[in-house]
């Protein structure tokens, strides 16, 4: 989380350009919005995650909890962008179609849209025949800069569904474990394919090629850890 808010601060000020972080988590984590971390039920969220084997994380973009493993990717495209007040929803409609289309290419019947009972609901999540959630996404915006980050969840909905339905009623939230999907129950593709897939389709749709971190960015980080670390309750 804190890679990702250092390379939008460094985007934000010019001193990178257009950038692409794909990643895969190094442990199983349950992503809060900031709005959860203010809601009474969310002491007992977190301590849910960590009884469960999930690191309870603060997400750096908007939007509600979300769960993966490490059979997941989480994919940030950080722009600069002087007239970043507006565009949000034609972001959203841009690259919700443009990973629906990385889908839909190995058979998948993706779609974009909310699916009743989703966690962290948008009208522009990547779904599943209309039935089931597989790709989630968010965006932040900053001075001269954006950040659209999505989570594919390629495997291990089974161990979500009951994670996120007692994260989602500590909260006080409403939600449906029936929503939760994963790629890898829809089609047959590795998740190294997955990876390689969504950065082609970046690259063709003139994005930015994958980050490589330097000191700099590395350093940055590590003074924004704080901002993203859940503590125990």
């Amino acid at each position: 989380m804190a890679l990702t808010g250092a390379l939008l601060r460094r985007v934000s000020r010019g001193e990178l350009t257009d950038t692409l972080r794909v990643f895969r988590p190094s442990r199983p984590m349950v992503a809060f919005g900031r709005r959860d971390t203010r809601l009474p039920g969310f002491p007992a969220a977190a301590r849910l995650c960590r009884e469960a084997g999930f690191v309870p994380v603060a997400r750096p973009t908007g939007g509600r909890a979300v769960a993966c493993t490490t059979a997941a990717l989480v994919v940030d495209h950080i722009a600069r962008d002087r007239l970043v007040p507006g565009g949000m929803t034609a972001r959203f409609e841009e690259y919700g179609a443009l990973l629906a289309g990385v889908l839909a290419e190995h058979g998948i019947d993706a779609r974009v849209g909310e699916v009743p009972g989703e966690y962290c609901p948008g009208a522009h999540s990547v779904n599943a025949r209309g039935e089931v959630k597989l790709i989630g996404t968010a965006q932040r915006v900053v001075r001269d800069a954006w950040l659209f980050s999505s989570v594919v969840v390629y495997d291990d909905a089974d161990l979500l569904r009951p994670l996120l339905a007692g994260v989602y009623d500590a909260l006080e939230l409403p939600f449906d474990p029936a929503s939760v999907g994963a790629v890898a129950d829809e089609a047959t593709l590795s998740l190294d394919a997955l990876e390689t897939a969504i950065e082609v389709a970046y690259a063709v749709h003139a994005g930015p090629a994958a980050t490589v971190f330097d000191e700099v960015t590395t350093a940055e980080a590590a003074t924004l850890v704080a901002d993203y670390e859940v503590r125990d309750f």
